[in-house]
């Protein structure tokens, strides 16, 4: 009983104690809580100010580059191919030779009409040295007028066939050099399909090769006919990458007065000056037509966040002196550079944060260190 009462008395001496003290400390913070009061109000994060900026509205499209300088190589004549001097993607020379075509039946076929042109030739000269000494035999009196009006007769025969025979003759030394492909400018060859020992043939659908300058490139873009009203001359065009990195900017400078059935779309075309090294004959590039630009605000890539589908921003909305993060929802249009542009959620002045994003929950305190 005893151990009782003295354990109850020294706790009650304790308490007093400690009360004592607490009355002579009022009003002064324990230690610890000035830094603990601070750390309440928040946590730094960098902003930026919401501005309208020009962005642009378009539409993106499939485009195909084509070149004013590509040439499928057809065959011209009937033969069989002798030799192939180049192969895919060597660079040749105007007038360089490609291919050759087994020429020899059509050499001999020259060579028998240039013989007739000889032969019509020496048949001309010695009309024309007849007639002209049979003009002077009429001038002196010594002939008659039938025998001068037969030796003009016959030299303008002999003059008609010799004419002939030339032409012919012209004409096949010209089909001879069909024989021989040659490049028809400075470019690249394509695909080489055919084969050493391949019959060809004017009638053939296959070319022999092709031969691309990779110069006056045109994006062919085929528009919606809905937007009919709104294509015009002068329309900028920007086309892009898979990754939709900027290739080159450009303006269309052809329409189509058509629509193309096939596609329901207008044709237009843009021109391109890219390096061959970058875009080349055929190849399929997104085209970015360019409708309008509209001031609208915008916003750093690195302040929108995603969830559940959804995107949003964190707005430092300041209530009572202090600021909290507000979770805001928005609605995304295209991107400028490292920028969104937002069509709804946000209105210029707003203090978007820009950092710390991943550790803000939906009106925390922060405290932000920008403008």
């Amino acid at each position: 009983m005893r151990d009782y009462v003295s354990r109850g008395l020294c706790l009650a001496l304790v308490t007093t104690a400690l009360a004592a003290t607490g009355c002579q400390n009022k009003g002064a913070p324990p230690p610890g809580a000035a830094g603990a009061a601070a750390g309440t109000q928040g946590l730094p994060v960098q902003t930026t100010t919401v501005a309208l900026a020009p962005v642009p509205q378009s539409n993106e499209y499939v485009a195909t580059i084509k070149s004013r300088r590509s040439t499928a190589i057809l065959p011209q004549v009937s033969g069989i191919l002798t030799d192939i001097l180049v192969h895919s993607g060597d660079r040749v020379k105007a007038g360089q030779t490609l291919m050759q075509i087994d020429s020899r039946q059509q050499q001999a076929t020259v060579s028998e009409k240039r013989a007739t042109e000889r032969q019509k030739k020496a048949v001309f000269e010695y009309q024309k040295t007849e007639a002209e000494r049979q003009q002077k035999l009429f001038d002196a009196g010594v002939t008659s007028r039938a025998v001068y009006d037969q030796s003009q007769q016959a030299f303008q025969n002999a003059k008609a066939d010799y004419e002939a025979a030339a032409d012919i003759s012209k004409t096949q030394q010209q089909l001879l050099d069909y024989y021989t492909i040659r490049a028809p400018y400075d470019g690249v060859v394509g695909d080489v399909p055919v084969h050493v020992g391949d019959y060809v043939a004017p009638s053939s659908t296959t070319p022999l090769t092709t031969v691309d300058q990779g110069k006056d490139l045109e994006a062919y873009i085929y528009v919606p006919t809905e937007r009919a009203s709104q294509v015009k001359m002068g329309l900028p065009v920007e086309l892009v990458d898979n990754s939709g990195k900027s290739i080159e900017k450009t303006k269309i400078d052809f329409i189509s007065p058509q629509v193309d059935t096939s596609v329901q779309g207008i044709l237009v075309k843009a021109p391109v000056h890219s390096a061959p090294e970058v875009l080349r004959n055929a190849q399929l590039v997104k085209a970015r037509v360019i409708w309008t630009t509209t001031p609208m605000a915008v916003v750093p890539v690195l302040a929108v966040s995603r969830l559940s589908g959804q995107t949003f921003v964190y707005v430092a909305h300041q209530k009572d002196g202090r600021y909290f993060a507000m979770q805001t929802a928005v609605t995304l249009g295209d991107t400028v550079g490292n920028m969104y542009s937002v069509t709804t959620g946000l209105k210029p002045g707003d203090k978007v944060i820009v950092s710390g994003t991943q550790f803000l929950v939906n009106q925390m305190p922060v405290l932000p260190m920008g403008s």
